[in-house]
């Protein structure tokens, strides 16, 4: 199995997948484990001393100003743990859980949070073993991090609350703890703060975002082309020289991707010759590149902003290398919540363009000679009909995520935490839209792979052929009379979402960007 070693310096979106989603086993370096032991000694020297020192002696948030007293210190801890595991709602998925801890693992092995290194050792252990924290839907502000969430993962550590094992069933964390071997933390100054003060929940589900949605952009320049190609349309507008006089980086790329797919095409180049001869494409066919470009691009900016938020230590306060240890904003999720909410608009209008290329493949006065609703006997079968209200709705739900959670900010901690940036809620809404994005696809390739396979007599792109056969291999049936849809639709879903079109292309086309 796939080993990620955490060291000082941050970790990659790669290893964060491998751990959330591959279940990778976590090793500390000796290098960390050195900084876990010089940061605590900071913390243990400071501790002894008289002066107050946030989070170290004092209360939290708007409590700041009550020194503690060195018997009521673990218990300080413990309490601050205890009453911020307030999350409520759904729980939230495994491989969030499971990224959240990674991440704040990564910050506590930085060097800059005073946790001894026994507490981090007992994160990495929880996570190998397959134990997964309740984490609830509702409860983080995005500021000071994702408290409430991360709270209930520090629960988890201290053997307290419920976890769900490695068999998926619900159990009290202690005697998940106790079944693996794994001892329950004893907090001491600062601990129960540093393992709950970061942007590590918004931060994996961006990372895990970016992954998808690098592969759903790929696979909507595929579906572009097989639309494309299903409605007779030209190639001529994917022309490198054209897309070389407006140089967004995305939109070349897009545009090369499209043409990768439709070499070879019989069916590109009819639009003259039809009953409707065109001189042009509509927008949604035509503008494709441009569209999804300039998503790529969006999706270049969050990886920047997120490759930034993998390489810091978010705490508050932190230990410096100088041996201070200082009160800091580090813990706002500002940066990570408005790409969030960037992602959830561009995946709107990636999904948006692609419901109306559907859409013009249904509509007989628009698809130049496909029969109604790609149906076999229009009338008596209505063909692909409901499956573009299915589209149509995801795509209206996708509009009203787009709102970013970001503008908003609800003050909280009796005025302490007064502008918050809800990066939480936009990370929410953003994998729903995900979701969603990747099911417009699906429906998309359907009805496109549809309309190719009704234009007899000619021949489609030997990439398009392969793309067909793939998903008809994949229990996603073909032309015919009318039959229950859901379960056609579900499996070109699965298809999509598992890389399956991207692969049955790929080699004819050459690897696709």
């Amino acid at each position: 199995m796939h080993t990620v070693v955490v060291g000082t310096s941050g970790t990659t979106a790669d290893d964060v997948v491998a751990v959330a989603r591959l279940g990778a086993r976590i090793e500390i370096s000796a290098e960390a484990q050195a900084a876990l032991a010089a940061a605590r000694a900071v913390v243990d020297t400071l501790a002894a001393k008289p002066e107050p020192v946030y989070g170290v002696s004092t209360g939290f948030g708007a409590l700041a100003s009550r020194h503690i007293s060195h018997e009521l210190r673990a218990q300080l801890q413990r309490n601050i743990v205890r009453s911020h595991a307030a999350g409520m709602g759904p729980r939230v998925e495994r491989e969030v859980v499971r990224a959240l801890m990674f991440l704040r693992l990564k910050t506590v092995c930085s060097g800059h949070t005073g946790v001894r290194p026994e507490v981090a050792q007992t994160m990495a252990d929880v996570l190998n073993a397959g134990i997964t924290p309740v984490v609830h839907e509702y409860g983080s502000l995005g500021c000071s991090g994702d408290l409430a969430p991360l709270s209930h993962c520090a629960l988890t550590l201290m053997g307290e609350g419920d976890a769900e094992g490695p068999d998926g069933v619900l159990r009290p964390a202690g005697e998940l703890l106790a079944e693996h071997g794994i001892a329950p933390v004893e907090l001491r100054e600062k601990e129960g703060l540093a393992l709950l003060n970061g942007t590590d929940g918004m931060l994996g589900m961006l990372v895990m975002a970016l992954a998808d949605l690098q592969r759903l952009y790929t696979s909507a320049d595929i579906t572009a082309a097989l639309s494309l190609e299903a409605l007779l349309g030209t190639d001529k507008v994917l022309a490198p020289e054209l897309h070389a006089i407006r140089p967004h980086p995305g939109q070349g790329v897009s545009a090369a991707n499209m043409s990768a797919v439709l070499k070879g095409s019989g069916l590109v180049g009819h639009f003259q010759h039809d009953e409707a001869p065109r001189v042009q494409d509509a927008y949604s066919v035509r503008c494709a590149p441009q569209v999804a470009g300039a998503g790529r691009d969006t999706l270049a900016h969050a990886r920047l902003v997120a490759e930034r938020e993998l390489a810091s230590a978010v705490d508050n306060p932190v230990v410096l290398p100088d041996g201070r240890v200082e009160s800091n904003g580090n813990f706002h999720g500002a940066p990570v919540a408005y790409v969030l909410d960037f992602l959830a608009i561009v995946a709107a209008d990636l999904g948006s363009i692609a419901e109306r290329r559907t859409d013009r493949l249904l509509d007989k006065n628009r698809s130049h000679g496909l029969p109604p609703f790609l149906a076999d006997d229009a009338g008596v079968d209505s063909g692909l009909m409901i499956a573009q209200y299915t589209q149509a709705a995801l795509v209206s739900e996708m509009k009203r995520l787009a709102v970013p959670a970001s503008a908003d900010s609800i003050p909280s901690s009796a005025m302490q935490e007064d502008h918050v940036s809800m990066g939480w809620s936009a990370a929410r809404k953003l994998r729903t839209t995900v979701g969603n994005l990747n099911r417009i696809i699906a429906v998309e390739l359907y009805a496109a792979t549809r309309g190719i396979e009704l234009r007899h007599g000619l021949t489609p792109a030997p990439a398009s052929q392969a793309a067909i056969e793939a998903l008809r291999a994949a229990g996603v049936q073909g032309p015919g009379p009318d039959r229950f849809l859901a379960p056609d639709l579900e499996a070109a879903d699965t298809f999509v979402r598992d890389g399956g079109l991207i692969a049955a292309v790929e080699p004819v086309t050459g690897p696709l960007a």
